[in-house]
């Protein structure tokens, strides 16, 4: 979450240096971090722009089948349901129905009671009695749990909700319980305040005064009707975000457009009038084409994007782009009401544990402050601004000059249409006619071929190995230079509307752990998941990716790389887990920066008919127009970034002010041109109301000046020069990518730079610096 959902001047650079300079909160989740739905890079090319100037979620079918309604009659008996398995090497995701979760989870979380009453009767302060059965507890649940949890992402059902909305509450119920644990918590403080506490190695510290923090933010330290109350908070809140993000997926499929007239769509390119008939014929209209249609347009990205890209028909881009903007925003999907409760209850949570807002909550696990945040955003704002007013210049004289009768009335609906065609104009570019060369296995080749240069990994195909959850699903294992397995990962590339959540994300399926090792192995390797919403195959030809698409295919693999290769054993901070949350984007967006290197990207485009490599005016073309409109990205994540921090610290939930009211202000210094009255986007903004990212989108930025650094050890060492860059992966390999949660995130980029943060790459590779510079 893009969120994923897993995001200037030199007094900016002075700022954000000594923003970095911080001692970091530790962070370790008892259950592994989610990394949410991609978001925007700021230097995002404009097919991102195709979404609405105020929305934060970048998403990019065929049809699986549903789950079905009942089971065998002995499915859910113990003996044969496949969330209690004693043991497997890889989930059972082709055998889970619906009808399996009630059963499963309830005699799962009632197992994992028992364990921890004994647990807790014979704790000792030491590690073998009380973190390693610690561990074993968490990870059932984390494992079990997650398999649910992914196929409701994936494979969502209403029999599938209806069965997690029945046990979510038992399940919350067990995780207050194993987190306000007095006995664990007391133990911990005991080994923290030991005369053996100097001795432990830096991940055993950081697991202990991680498990300290997350017991107070449990509510540990709170008694009797204090606890009550913060219980009752923390399972309405997760009702009330499980319903925010089905809100957003039904609104999102709900909205269908018939076309049957050609004129209606004239100007989109063949690859979307291939899906938008592709799209027709699911829904009945068995004889649509192409060519002569009839066509369906939807919300879902890969439809919609190229709508508000290509579509001349300026009243169908209104109709789609108003419908965008306005999901979950009204009749029985409406979210504003769940939004304000949730702020209500976080607001009241954040005041039971001692603090006075949810940002300070939020902020008890991560490297930054609110402070350092609001005056980081502030400094990127006023240093984007005036290149977004020379954006929006720009766009208007260009219409103008094109003779367009709405030029001198240029709306949100208009915005990514003269985007694209002032890109084509400038850089004589044309997003469609990259897709040839961007079909998905060559691109996945290209990642993999990119992975053993950098990092000495080989990915090799694994299907069959591991059950999935849909035939589009591949699953890989990743060795090492002794070709010994390392860690496996699935990849479900395509967007499928009816069933699977918008966005891209990487989660974990395992963590690699000492303690739950199997099979004669020293340690149990990592497994981890990749969600991507791309284009699909049209017909007979292969998915043909958008430029943006690559990228964010290389963002997700950069999250899975950092879980996959980490070198701890101590579960609780091995990958990405302990890694505090503003961090963990470093090396997702680090790995995006080798898109536009050139040997590395024309390695993976070649024509899928043809074979032809991308001629390299085409590749000198694209890193021009890699900085294009680059402040009006900038300043769209800083708003999102900004509304999301007033929200969850001066905002009053109880107050006369609307939600809306407050993205209002934030915008008018954060968009160029003012949003509309109807702007709705907090419904569906994910991240932060049904996600990981409240009081934490502006993760994105921060993890952006440690990624863009890191990338300027590659420029500093040369990127011609093999060797050196052959040297430099593995350095990075073996501190950012082995060490996960083990230092803190600042000791581990100084072991990679040798240095700490300089915003200077950042800057330089957006195109913000002074001229001057």
């Amino acid at each position: 979450m893009g969120p994923r959902p897993r995001k200037r001047t030199q007094a900016l650079a002075a700022a954000a240096a000594a923003m970095l300079l911080l001692s970091s909160a530790l962070f370790t989740a008892r259950l592994p971090l989610a990394i949410s739905a991609r978001l925007p890079n700021p230097t995002t090319r404009l097919l991102f722009a195709a979404l609405p100037s105020s929305f934060p979620l970048r998403a990019f079918c065929t049809r699986a089948r549903p789950f079905p309604a009942t089971c065998s009659a002995y499915s859910s008996m113990a003996d044969d349901n496949p969330l209690l398995l004693a043991d497997f090497d890889f989930p059972p995701f082709d055998r889970v129905e619906p009808c399996h979760v009630r059963p499963g989870i309830r005699d799962l979380l009632t197992r994992l009671e028992g364990e921890l009453e004994e647990l807790e009767k014979g704790v000792d302060p030491t590690w073998g009695k009380l973190v390693e059965p610690l561990e074993r507890i968490s990870d059932k649940l984390e494992v079990i749990w997650g398999m649910v949890d992914h196929l409701k992402a994936v494979k969502d059902s209403a029999d599938l909700r209806a069965a997690i909305e029945e046990v979510q509450p038992d399940k919350v119920k067990f995780q207050l319980r194993l987190g306000q644990s007095k006995p664990i918590y007391e133990c911990f403080k005991a080994i923290r305040n030991s005369s053996d506490w100097e001795s432990l190695s830096d991940a055993r510290k950081r697991i202990v005064e991680a498990q300290i923090k997350e017991a107070v933010l449990s509510g540990v330290a709170l008694e009797d009707e204090q606890r009550e109350k913060f219980n009752q908070i923390e399972q309405e809140l997760e009702k009330l975000t499980q319903k925010f993000s089905e809100n957003v997926l039904d609104a999102t499929k709900k909205f269908e457009k018939l076309i049957t007239d050609k004129k209606e769509i004239e100007g989109l390119p063949a690859t979307a009038l291939g899906l938008a008939a592709q799209t027709a014929v699911s829904k009945g209209h068995e004889n649509a084409t192409a060519e002569n249609g009839p066509w369906v347009i939807t919300l879902d990205a890969p439809s919609y994007i190229p709508v508000m890209q290509h579509a001349r028909n300026r009243a169908l881009r209104e109709e789609v782009y108003r419908a965008y903007l306005s999901r979950a925003s009204s009749g029985e999907l409406d979210n504003t009401n769940i939004i304000s409760q949730i702020l209500k209850l976080r607001l009241e949570k954040a005041k039971l544990l001692g603090y006075k807002n949810y940002a300070e909550v939020s902020m008890a696990q991560k490297m930054a402050t609110v402070e350092r945040v609001e005056e980081l955003l502030e400094k990127l704002r006023a240093a984007s601004w005036d290149h977004a007013v020379k954006d929006m210049e720009d766009l208007e004289i260009f219409a103008k000059d094109s003779g367009s009768p709405e030029a001198n009335d240029l709306t949100h609906w208009d915005l990514t249409f003269w985007s694209e065609r002032l890109r084509e104009s400038k850089y004589d570019i044309n997003e469609e006619e990259l897709r040839p060369y961007f079909a998905l296995p060559k691109v996945m080749d290209g990642l993999f071929t990119l992975a053993n240069k950098l990092f000495g990994v080989t990915v090799e195909p694994a299907d069959g190995l591991a059950p999935v959850w849909h035939s589009d699903v591949k699953f890989y294992c990743v060795k090492d230079s002794s070709n010994s397995p390392v860690a496996y990962f699935y990849f479900d590339p395509y967007s499928r509307p009816s069933e699977k959540r918008g966005g891209a994300w990487m989660n974990v399926v395992f963590s690699r752990s000492r303690v739950l090792a199997r099979n004669g192995l020293p340690v149990r390797l990592p497994v981890a998941h990749m969600v991507c919403n791309q284009t699909p195959p049209v017909g007979d030809k292969p998915s043909l990716m958008t430029f943006r698409e690559v990228e964010t295919v290389f963002h997700e693999f950069g999250h899975a790389l950092q879980h996959m290769l980490t070198k701890q054993d101590e579960g609780f901070v091995a990958g990405i887990r302990g890694v505090e949350w503003d961090a963990v984007e470093l090396p997702s967006q680090f790995m995006e920066n080798w898109c536009y290197h050139k040997d590395t990207l024309l390695s993976i485009a070649k024509h899928y008919e043809t074979g032809e490599t991308l001629p390299e005016e085409i590749y000198a073309k694209l890193v021009a127009a890699k900085n294009f409109r680059a402040g009006t990205f900038s300043l769209r994540q800083i708003r999102f970034a900004s509304v999301d921090m007033e929200l969850h610290t001066t905002y009053d939930p109880n107050g006369s002010l609307s939600i809306y009211d407050v993205d209002r202000r934030v915008a008018e210094r954060t968009q160029v041109l003012a949003p509309l009255l109807e702007d709705r986007f907090l419904c569906s903004f994910s991240h932060i109301f049904a996600g990981g990212y409240a009081a934490g989108y502006y993760s994105y930025k921060w993890a952006e000046v440690l990624s863009a650094d890191a990338f300027s050890a590659f420029e500093d060492a040369g990127l011609d020069n093999e060797k050196a860059i052959e040297e430099t992966g593995r350095r990075f390999r073996d501190t950012v990518l082995a060490l996960g949660g083990g230092k803190s995130p600042l000791e581990v980029f100084v072991s990679f730079r040798g240095r700490e943060p300089s915003p200077e790459p950042l800057l330089r590779h957006n195109g913000l610096l002074p001229v001057a510079a």
